[in-house]
């Protein structure tokens, strides 16, 4: 019987620190999807298309005055735009800039992300427009427009209305015009802040095209309709990849997702595997001490107190495993937290939430024998051996 007790305990501790660190992984994954993003990742439809056969300005915006159109005429689709790269894609270009009215020390600047984009984009991302305008279809070569993020503004216009201010790219001699300002949107790193990033007026580019949709409908139900129009409108085989925002932004926390779902399942498993040991090592001794049970019940001891007698012989069990478990959980919490950046190790709140399930765990397996021992006859306890 000794030997089976400190197995339980032994089962609880571990149960404990892996509960605990489950915990942790799982809140972490919470607070990474209900972060704000900058942008509304859900009921948008994503298509990389290739656009290699336009190799002048003019064929590109007749492709672009070819295909939105009739994308935006597909039932369930309710704004189209066209990019250079999207959210959380990783394929964003950077440059230097220069500012009209801001002298940067060389030593000092900061490279900026740049995305070309079409009118509709930050309607179709759900990203607001602050000051300004958005894009227009009139927007021609000169002046050349530009859109910049709060974060550049604040870097490079503080105090000062950015609209109507002209900026300088890195080895580009002509300006572009700021027309607008927008929120902050994450483009990089979900894990850190909104870096400054410039958009710049551009319907499409030779190459490869984002084309992103904004949907009333879950966006996979047009998936086919729109792969349909952009082969029809730019030649079999030029719609090179389809997934939704959704999955982009699921796919740049990977590690995330695959820690929370192995620690879950580890933990639940550990979890287990002490309530069974628990109610076998309980079931044992209630077995063991049916005489004594019967002789107590005899002598006029009410059936609350049998049970409580078997739930105080299991509480000392689990007392035991959570004194040895907190320890182990606090390193445990540690340790988990160095294998992803960004990630907090906690308090003492994440250790009395596993406490807690654990407690929950132990009385849920301990009650069936508990209750067992409440139905011993007396007559019949008395004459076992």
């Amino acid at each position: 019987r000794l030997f089976g007790s400190g197995l339980v305990v032994a089962q609880v501790a571990i149960s404990l620190a892996l509960l605990s660190v489950a915990q942790l992984y799982m809140s972490h994954l919470r607070q990474l999807r209900g972060a704000s993003l900058g942008f509304e990742r859900d009921g948008v439809l994503l298509m990389s298309v290739n656009t290699s056969r336009a190799q002048t300005r003019q064929q590109l915006a007749a492709l672009y005055r070819q295909l939105v159109p009739r994308l935006r005429a597909i039932p369930g689709v309710r704004a189209v735009a066209t990019s250079g790269t999207t959210p959380l894609a990783l394929g964003a270009a950077s440059r230097f800039l220069r500012a009209e009215g801001y002298d940067e020390p060389v030593a000092n600047r900061s490279r900026v992300a740049l995305n070309w984009a079409s009118p509709d984009y930050f309607a179709t991302y759900g990203t607001p427009v602050l000051a300004g305008r958005d894009f227009r279809d009139t927007d021609g070569d000169q002046p050349r427009r530009v859109i910049v993020n709060q974060a550049l503004a604040r870097q490079y216009f503080a105090g000062r209305d950015p609209v109507g201010r002209r900026i300088w790219l890195e080895n580009e001699r002509d300006p572009y015009e700021v027309v607008g300002v927008v929120g902050d949107a994450k483009y990089s790193d979900i894990h850190v802040a909104a870096r400054m990033i410039a958009y710049v007026f551009a319907p499409m580019s030779r190459g490869t095209t984002t084309v992103s949709l904004r949907t009333a409908v879950p966006p996979t139900a047009i998936a086919a309709a729109a792969r349909r129009v952009v082969e029809e409108a730019l030649g079999a085989g030029s719609a090179l990849q389809v997934t939704t925002l959704a999955e982009q932004v699921d796919a740049s926390i990977i590690p995330e997702r695959l820690m929370a779902t192995l620690s879950g399942f580890f933990g639940g498993v550990g979890a287990l595997l002490a309530a069974i040991g628990l109610y076998g090592l309980l079931a044992y001794t209630v077995t063991r001490r049916t005489k004594e049970i019967g002789i107590r019940v005899a002598l006029g001891a009410a059936r609350g107190e049998v049970i409580r007698m078997v739930l105080a012989s299991a509480g000392w069990l689990v007392l035991g495993g959570l004194a040895f478990g907190a320890p182990v959980g606090f390193w445990g919490r540690r340790l988990a937290a160095s294998l992803l950046e960004n990630l907090p190790s906690g308090g003492i709140l994440p250790i009395g939430l596993a406490a807690a399930i654990m407690l929950a765990v132990a009385l849920i397996a301990a009650y069936v024998p508990a209750r067992r021992a409440t139905r011993i006859e007396p007559l019949i306890a008395l004459r076992s051996e």
